[in-house]
């Protein structure tokens, strides 16, 4: 492999030529060999953003020259498009302020500004200087500290609003129609696993929806929050060495690049220090996965058998399920599902554990927070889309299966409550049970009604 020498305060080191990173990037490469987790892509795209959007921001306010703003927006488009992922090389386990990734960006975008800078100015005397350096230029108005937390949120709002919410609304729309088509259709509720009243069908499929809207509801009223930036607070949430305004500027720059409607942060000294915002959107995250969790569960259940489970519906076959028994089918997305509810509900410890961590001014957890958070949210928005495409858009229920449990349900028994009491319904359901009989031979056996004024006021049906 060929190196170049690239120098930072420290002195000189080797870097691979054909790479845009230099030597703070080059320094934690080879000093933190820890794991494979590389910085989320969402962390190196949201630094493109925010540097196109600082280097507008220092324009305007007379800090950066056109020349420059026009270069550094060009070495920004190519981070932002991904074309240059492969100069991010860094771990998540680096130092706790992500201070190795910000020089990493400032260091790809100088290097690759500076390609592109010799092309366009080809006819120029730079006087044998680098047109963009990475600290003066690309990190002019800024520190790592006020850099990472920004990055963070700008991370966050896109994948929660692009990648999640459309899943989610996908998954609604679809629990919706599913209601529609078995709103005829009366079922055996259940509780504690066992038998209890009437239910319909899409009565419980409307529990289902709800849980999604609910949890779509929380993550919305997270998301103001999360459109607070720290950029501007600079070292400490001073925001030494940034010219008036800058703060205000770079959050309009970043909206207008993402179309969304983020704010500069009012209290910079809690941007830097605190991560409350990232927990309490996790937080909804969690509740996400824990309503998946139990609609997954749902679904395995009332599709288990064929033949010595519930089997009161139809799931997709998507694969064999057995490598021994032949025609064996299982329920693997429900399994796939709850697996990944697992994963985001321990990331939630995760989360808030690095939340309540670092001193003074600044929280030094900040990588693994973000690694954490941004993995639920791509496990949820993967997850939610295969369960939804491979499983719960060919639900269909087993009327005959569901009109059979519904009667042979002993609970039906509670409709018998307000003409012979509970006690004497008890007596009855546990005879039909006990002698193997139907409720109305129990209750005609025991008494309590004649066969006409059962027929009369026993109505499954209307017990929903």
């Amino acid at each position: 492999m060929e190196y170049r020498i690239e120098c930072d305060s420290m002195g000189e080191v080797q870097v691979p030529a054909d790479c845009y990173w230099a030597a703070q990037t080059q320094r934690s490469y080879q000093n933190f060999k820890i794991g494979d987790e590389l910085m989320p892509r969402e962390i190196i795209h949201a630094f493109g953003i925010l540097k196109k959007a600082a280097a507008r921001a220092n324009f305007n306010l007379g800090k950066l020259d056109e020349d420059r703003k026009a270069v550094i927006e060009k070495a920004c488009d190519e981070v932002i498009s991904g074309s240059l992922n492969d100069h991010f090389p860094l771990v998540v386990w680096q130092t706790g302020s992500g201070t190795q990734s910000n020089m990493n960006a400032n260091e790809v975008i100088a290097n690759r500004g500076n390609e592109i800078a010799a092309k366009i100015f080809a006819d120029r005397d730079l006087d044998g200087k680098k047109f963009l350096h990475p600290n003066d230029h690309i990190n002019m108005s800024q520190s790592s500290n006020d850099t990472f937390p920004t990055a963070m949120h700008i991370a966050a709002v896109i994948s929660i609003e692009d990648k999640l919410f459309p899943v989610m609304d996908e998954f609604i729309e679809t629990l919706k129609r599913l209601e529609k088509e078995n709103n005829d259709v009366v079922k055996s509720g259940r509780t504690h696993l066992q038998d209890a009243t009437p239910i319909k069908f899409s009565q419980e499929i409307s529990g289902w929806r709800n849980m999604i809207e609910k949890t779509k509801d929380m993550l919305e009223k997270a998301l103001p929050g999360l459109k607070e930036l720290a950029l501007g607070g600079t070292a400490v949430g001073t925001g030494l060495n940034t010219p008036k305004g800058f703060a205000e500027e770079v959050a309009k720059r970043v909206s207008e690049l993402t179309d969304k409607e983020f704010v500069t942060a009012a209290n910079k000294f809690h941007a830097l220090t605190s991560k409350d915002d990232l927990v309490f959107a996790h937080g909804a995250l969690k509740a996400l996965a824990a309503n998946l969790m139990k609609i997954a569960n749902d679904v395995r259940w009332l599709a288990s058998g064929p033949r010595c489970g519930l089997g009161e519906i139809h799931i997709p076959e998507n694969e064999p399920g057995s490598s021994i028994m032949p025609g064996k089918v299982n329920p693997t997305q429900c399994e796939s599902m709850t697996m990944v509810a697992v994963q985001v509900i321990a990331n939630d410890v995760a989360v808030g554990m690095a939340a309540s961590q670092g001193n003074f001014e600044l929280n030094v957890f900040m990588p693994v927070l973000i690694y954490n958070f941004l993995q639920s949210v791509r496990l949820l928005a993967d997850g939610m889309k295969s369960f939804h495409d491979n499983c719960v858009v060919g639900i269909t229920a087993d009327r005959e299966v569901m009109k059979h449990n519904l009667h042979n349900s002993l609970m039906l028994v509670t409709a018998l409550n307000p003409y012979i009491g509970y006690d004497n319904a008890a007596r009855t359901a546990k005879k039909a049970f006990k002698e193997n009989i139907s409720l109305k031979e129990a209750c005609i056996k025991l008494g309590f009604l004649t066969e006409e004024r059962f027929d009369e006021v026993f109505h499954p049906e209307d017990m929903v």
